[in-house]
């Protein structure tokens, strides 16, 4: 068994992978797939106001802890601040809502989910604020930039623990991880399959040939072993479980600079410095 959670800049233990649950609109096939994740292991849950699953999400946990014997505690669950919420009051109203809707007392991690000019400063210091009454046991941000980055920690009581970003070997981030690494800052991949594309990429396919391990589990493998949270989105159980199996393998540094050498910095979401929502 290799690692399987990292110690984030404030101490917090934050598993490494994790299920995503962005675009499950339906509350029941969310709380189905995070009860399915959580039989199978998964600690961490990602979700966001603006998935408008929340509650679905906060059904499946406690229908896991039902059925696992598993405490709240034993879970690392995040949700995130959406844009129209940002600034200083109604992010403090936002964090409450989105508790009330997963029926939490607080959540482990609360991320800005993107960087909205003139408005993320004033948001940070409303989730220092949160993080400081001891609200939430880590903050930190979603889709920012070097230089978003640079501007936040100007003035910055807190460093975020965590930048959670599109992330897959077409879309290294090396930079970006390099930067936000220096700075104690944890890198978390969105889309870290860049959602299925990979899947039949030759140089991915003959290394999981060589592992007897599916493609997704290769690339989740890289991801995890680089020091990188990932956060696949499935709705199938099965897939679910595949896409967990990625602690009892190790890449060669030859594997690693392989996958590495893919990247042509494409994005299939949109651009931090170019976004109109």
């Amino acid at each position: 068994m290799t690692q399987t959670t990292v110690t984030l800049n404030n101490d917090v233990e934050m598993p490494l992978e994790g299920l995503g649950v962005f675009r499950v609109e339906d509350q029941a096939v969310a709380a189905q797939s995070v009860q399915a994740a959580i039989r199978a292991g998964y600690r961490l849950i990602d979700t966001a106001a603006i998935y408008q699953n929340e509650q679905g999400v906060g059904e499946g946990i406690k229908a896991a802890c039902k059925e696992t014997g598993l405490k709240r505690e034993d879970l690392f669950i995040t949700s995130k601040v959406w844009n129209a919420d940002q600034g200083y009051a109604s992010t403090l109203k936002a964090y409450q809502d989105s508790l009330d809707r997963l029926g939490l007392d607080y959540l482990d991690l609360y991320l800005i989910h993107w960087p909205v000019e003139g408005r993320y400063k004033e948001t940070w210091r409303a989730m220092e604020h949160l993080y400081k009454e001891g609200k939430v046991r880590a903050i930190g941000v979603s889709n920012f930039q070097i230089h978003h980055l640079e501007d936040l920690l100007d003035g910055a009581e807190v460093v975020p623990v965590v930048n959670q970003v599109e992330r897959h070997p077409r879309l290294t981030q090396q930079p970006l991880k390099d930067f936000s690494e220096a700075h104690g800052i944890r890198l978390e991949a969105w889309a870290p399959l860049m959602v299925g594309e990979l899947l039949q990429d030759k140089t991915i396919g003959a290394i999981a040939e060589k592992y007897g391990k599916s493609a997704a589990q290769v690339i989740l493998r890289w991801h995890v072993q680089g020091g990188v949270i990932a956060i696949p989105k499935s709705v199938n159980e099965g897939r679910i479980k595949e896409n967990f199996a990625i602690f009892d393998f190790e890449l060669t540094e030859a594997d690693m600079a392989a996958i590495n050498a893919l990247n042509q910095d494409h994005r299939t979401g949109a651009d931090p410095d170019n976004f109109d929502f």
